[in-house]
């Protein structure tokens, strides 16, 4: 298998479907905002009569699948940046030096633009609201916000991020390790899906908060492989 300095042509990257499918998917979210689906979803994680979401007090929901499972990931990020520091001092590791800069770059964007977007749209969490026993009023993503003392923070999801930043992981591998690629997409979305359902679960998420972050985790880590990695044929056709 040839080494990443070898590598001189990428994969083909069909961008209709690379851009196409999540352009797709945010326009049905979009679409999806003038149903109930979101709440009829939270609906049935919830049951007043046990004490509301399901999941709330959940030890293994909580500090194995979030608390645990995020130490993890921020592990795998940290060994990433110490691989690239790497780069610069052991000359084994200097031809890995263009992936490993693609794949903290991205891990590290696809997990920086989910607090400023909590604080620019203010969405309240299911769990604030009044149908779940909270104090706040319900309000689509589009709409305006209801007047509060305690605007919201959960769009997009946090947690979810933490899993579909991982598609980071899929790109930088994808032109030598194809194989490899692959598998780390896959887990990239069974972990996005789990660390998604689990904060459902607890009533911390609505279903869309989540299909929106693994949009933008997915656009910003192609981003960064089209600015850093991606080297396109130049045959003529």
């Amino acid at each position: 298998m040839a080494s990443p300095s070898a590598v001189t042509v990428s994969k083909p990257l069909n961008f209709w479907l690379c851009l196409g499918i999540p352009f797709g998917v945010a326009l049905v979210m979009l679409l999806l905002e003038m149903t109930s689906l979101d709440m009829d979803l939270a609906k049935r994680f919830y049951n007043a009569a046990d004490g509301g979401f399901i999941g709330r007090y959940s030890f293994f929901l909580e500090d194995i699948l979030h608390d645990r499972a995020k130490q993890l990931v921020i592990l795998f990020s940290v060994l990433a940046i110490l691989g690239l520091a790497g780069t610069f001092i052991l000359q084994r590791l200097k031809p890995y030096r263009r992936e490993l800069g693609c794949l903290v770059l991205s891990l590290g964007l696809a997990t920086a633009f989910v607090s400023p977007l909590k604080t620019i749209t203010a969405v309240q969490c299911p769990w604030s609201l009044k149908e779940f026993g909270g104090q706040e009023t319900y309000s689509e993503l589009l709409s305006p916000r209801p007047p509060t003392d305690k605007p919201g923070r959960c769009w997009p999801g946090g947690h979810a991020a933490t899993g579909f930043a991982l598609f980071a992981w899929f790109f930088a591998l994808r032109d030598h390790r194809p194989r490899m690629a692959r598998n780390a997409f896959i887990f990239a979305v069974v972990l996005g899906s789990a660390f998604s359902v689990s904060r459902m679960m607890q009533g911390a998420h609505f279903f869309s908060h989540n299909v929106w972050t693994a949009i933008f985790c997915w656009l910003i880590c192609l981003g960064v492989y089209c600015l850093l990695l991606y080297r396109p044929s130049t045959r003529s056709p």
